[in-house]
């Protein structure tokens, strides 16, 4: 009896073992299953994710400071409102890219309809906005000065330096900044420097000059490449009109050649500074000063603004002419002359209204 009990026993624990073991095999079955559509369901999501547009209609852009890590990113992408995805998307997706190391600080502008990753390869890419800043011909340092301060973009750092200060940091070795800078239009980066623009545009300049002087005309009556800017700079402020500046060059030259003074009045204008009211009187031209070209022969001793390569190419292949005056017609043009008799003509004519 004692036997057959311990048997019945045994049998029981077994088929409650087999129950156990269905059940939890069971259990498995059912989380298997859950686990598998959820992972369905994640894949799906993540699909999604790479595929669809997160950006709007309209342009967004986006600064990631130096030093942002990923989540770091993601807020900047949140603050900008693009639709929020889980983080493990955005990390798998780097990771699929291959850009986990990639990413470079920056300002990026997001077209519209760009995906998840359309932005993480923009922002691998290092293809960061450009900004423009303008120099024009006849630009003054002084005003330089003041529209790079006015410029929201560059990072400041000359406000407090001299301008000798400034053409030290740059490598210049003229000691005076004025006509040092190109006129044209440079474009950089946000988190660009003022000063690293102006080395930009002084080291410009010293290729264009470099590069004229070379290729200049034979004979002429100027000593050196800083002689060339400065009559360039002159060359500028007299006549900001393209073709016409090689004849305005030729009747300088003729000048200098014979030792005519100059006799130009924005060297006077220069020379008189900001007490200059934009009323060019006669006493001006009497009064004697180091820019007066009234007063003094030759060259004044810096440039008065900031020639472009017309002006600098104009005065080293300057008009083959017998002029030696000109007077402004009131059109943006000059009428030139040979003699002082044709000149008092003209002047009679186009500044005091005569026939």
């Amino acid at each position: 009896m004692a036997a057959n009990k311990t048997s019945r026993n045994g049998r029981e624990r077994q088929r409650g073992m087999l129950r156990r073991r269905a059940w939890a095999g069971l259990l498995l079955g059912v989380v298997g299953l859950v686990a598998a559509g959820i992972a369905v369901h994640a894949w799906h999501g993540y699909t999604r994710f790479k595929s669809e547009a997160l950006v709007g209609e309209r342009e967004l852009v986006l600064v990631l400071k130096p030093g942002t890590g990923f989540a770091g990113l993601l807020g900047e992408l949140d603050k900008l409102g693009l639709p929020r995805a889980p983080y493990w998307q955005w990390r798998l997706l780097e990771r699929e890219l291959g850009v986990a190391k990639n990413l470079k600080a920056g300002e990026y502008q997001l077209s519209p309809q760009m995906s998840a990753p359309q932005i993480l390869q923009l922002l691998a890419s290092g293809k960061v906005v450009q900004h423009r800043f303008t120099i024009l011909e006849g630009t003054r340092f002084a005003d330089l000065r003041l529209a790079l301060a006015a410029n929201g973009v560059l990072q400041q750092t000359i406000g407090g330096l001299s301008d000798a200060e400034i053409l030290a940091r740059i490598g210049a070795v003229e000691s005076h900044a004025e006509g040092l800078f190109l006129p044209e239009t440079y474009h950089f980066p946000r988190g660009f420097s003022d000063l690293e623009l102006l080395g930009q545009a002084y080291w410009a300049m010293q290729r264009e000059l470099q590069s004229a002087w070379d290729e200049r005309e034979a004979g002429l009556p100027i000593d050196d490449v800083y002689s060339a800017l400065i009559l360039a700079s002159v060359v500028e402020k007299e006549s900001g009109a393209i073709e016409e500046q090689p004849m305005v060059a030729g009747v300088f030259v003729n000048r200098l050649r014979i030792g005519m003074r100059l006799q130009s009045d924005p060297t006077v204008i220069y020379g008189l500074g900001d007490s200059f009211d934009g009323n060019l009187r006669r006493v001006h031209l009497r009064t004697d000063n180091p820019y007066n070209s009234y007063t003094r022969s030759g060259l004044p001793p810096t440039p008065i603004a900031m020639p472009g390569p017309a002006a600098i190419r104009a005065v080293l292949h300057p008009a083959r002419t017998e002029a030696l005056y000109f007077v402004a017609r009131g059109d943006g043009r000059h009428q030139f002359s040979r003699t002082l008799q044709e000149h008092n003509r003209a002047v009679r004519r186009y500044q005091l209204g005569g026939g």
